[in-house]
């Protein structure tokens, strides 16, 4: 019997973009997400837990949740499952390296960037930031201008871009 490779989806962007609903639709398709939001949304008692966390607490939750979800990707991968994993992946290092970890276990990687533009970035965040849940991380005005700040956009790294519709004017 010969081992299936598996294929792994990267998806990087920023905030708002569309990485989530990209990677559902992905998961309809047989793929298994891993979101580091989401497990720490999980691990803080979900929906209801009114729980906030100093920020360094919440970087090294973050950390940990990371570092535990790279072992679950590496047994996916060992089991011929195809993932996503939905990160914004700012960083081109931050790629590099999930990159470097798909290829040593023999799977495949594709690294897909949603792009909007501001406009539309901030109409979705708006929408977003009243939500509840796993997805609804709040992003106000002060992180979201770090996050554009920050953000290391890919330009020949194998990327393939998918522009988000910008909304319709009147």
């Amino acid at each position: 019997m010969t081992e299936r490779s598996s294929t792994v989806v990267l998806m990087c962007g920023l905030p708002g973009a569309g990485k989530t609903t990209y990677a559902m639709g992905l998961v309809r398709r047989g793929y298994v997400r891993l979101s580091i939001d989401e497990a720490v949304w999980r691990r803080l008692g979900g929906q209801d837990a009114g729980v906030a966390l100093a920020e360094a607490a919440f970087d090294r939750l973050k950390d940990e949740v990371r570092a535990e979800q790279r072992l679950e990707l590496v047994e996916l991968m060992r089991a011929g499952r195809d993932v996503v994993v939905d990160y914004s992946f700012w960083s081109r290092a931050a790629r590099d390296d999930y990159k470097a970890l798909v290829e040593s276990h023999g799977g495949r990687w594709e690294l897909v960037h949603l792009k909007a533009d501001r406009a539309t970035l901030e109409r979705r965040l708006a929408v977003r930031n009243g939500e509840r849940g796993a997805d609804a991380v709040t992003v106000g005005e002060a992180l979201f201008a770090r996050y554009l700040a920050d953000f290391e956009e890919p330009r020949g790294e194998g990327e393939q871009v998918l522009l988000q519709p910008s909304p319709a004017r009147d």
